[in-house]
């Protein structure tokens, strides 16, 4: 491993090389000053804005930005990624909430899952790069700007794993066993709560987990109206 590894960084270094030295070429050539193949080659590593950077470069960077960087600055790694987090993380929420409660109404109301359960399916075909700027827009032009707007596009990619699974799961519980908590002469709330709910539990962890990675894995950039605030996607 650590062999393959050295290899990859031999290599990486060499590209760094192949890739930077046009630039450090033309640099050199106007200075007028004698010039090695060394020179070159240390010119290429230390470029402050390289082709390919070098893995050290790299390292470096990625020090300065997390740590050496006050948190509260946009130009710390960590200010982008909790912009991001909390975006995704309250999405996530507001997603998976929504989806519990449409499954819910679809399992016990007949009604909605004949009107709602289409629409619920046609959402999806609306591709998120056409709903994302109507959103920002609209929302922005009544003022609501920065988390809400982010968390809303993540919440519309979060819900419909969960709406789906969790329908599946309530509806998973065996007709004897309906029947069964029928004799009891259970109410609906105590047939949800016994019955339904233990019973979608697996389906729902299953459908959170993808929605999970639809709503962190979509990249959405954009410029948040009056303010520049870009949004990037971090993965965590």
């Amino acid at each position: 491993m650590l062999t393959v590894v050295l290899i990859i960084l031999a290599l990486w270094y060499v590209a760094a090389v192949g890739l930077n030295a046009p630039q450090v070429r033309d640099r050199l050539n106007r200075s007028g000053q004698p010039w090695s193949t060394g020179d070159l080659v240390a010119a290429t590593w230390s470029m402050e804005r390289p082709v390919l950077p070098t893995p050290d470069q790299i390292a470096a960077e990625f020090f300065k930005s997390v740590f050496a960087t006050p948190i509260t600055s946009k130009r710390s790694l960590l200010y982008h990624a909790y912009v991001t987090a909390s975006a995704a993380v309250v999405g996530f929420l507001l997603g998976s909430l929504l989806g519990v409660l449409l499954a819910v109404g679809v399992v016990h109301q007949r009604t909605l899952d004949r009107s709602l359960m289409p629409w619920i399916i046609a959402s999806q075909t609306i591709p998120i790069l056409a709903i994302a700027p109507m959103i920002i827009v609209v929302l922005g032009n009544f003022g609501f700007i920065g988390l809400l707007p982010k968390s809303i596009i993540s919440m519309y990619l979060c819900f419909f794993p969960v709406a789906i699974g969790m329908a599946k799961g309530l509806r998973s519980p065996d007709p004897l066993q309906m029947d069964l908590m029928h004799s009891y002469n259970a109410s609906r709330s105590q047939v949800f709560w016994k019955l339904r709910w233990p019973a979608s539990v697996p389906f729902l962890f299953a459908s959170l987990k993808v929605a999970k990675a639809l709503g962190e894995g979509k990249r959405v950039v954009t410029v948040l109206p009056d303010t520049g605030e870009r949004y990037l996607r971090v993965n965590f």
